[in-house]
């Protein structure tokens, strides 16, 4: 039977554990950077859902861009996500913006639900 010293060695748990909370802490990071004004945000990592008031200057920062509506008519919206204007209808497949995937969920009197992917998110 051999006797090996554990000394100067991280236990393997400890790692483990010192792993999670990096990741923890990196994703908590991550969400902390959305940011709304007229608007509310559910995002994970590679996905928000933003919902817009209608009749105010809205926009959000999300994903490292920022989505602001421009306008709404009937069951269109006019959505600019980094930039560029899209005119999204409900139901419509996704449009590409960027390495973005910008798909209109709802319009309503009072708003306007989007989600914003990155692609293969």
């Amino acid at each position: 039977m051999t006797n090996r010293s554990l000394a100067g060695k991280t236990p393997p748990t400890t790692t483990r554990l010192a792993g999670l909370l990096a990741g923890l802490a990196l994703g908590a990071a991550l969400l902390a950077g959305c940011s709304s004004e007229g608007a509310s945000t559910d995002c994970g990592l590679d996905a928000c859902t933003v919902t817009f008031d209608r009749g105010v200057d809205a926009r959000a920062n999300i994903l490292g861009v920022e989505a602001r509506l421009v306008e709404t008519q009937d069951d269109v919206a006019t959505i600019e996500v980094g930039g560029e204007q899209l005119s999204l209808t409900v139901g419509q497949q996704a449009a590409d913006v960027g390495g973005l995937a910008v798909t209109l969920d709802s319009v309503t009197d009072s708003e306007v639900k989007v989600r914003i992917a990155r692609n293969g998110g």
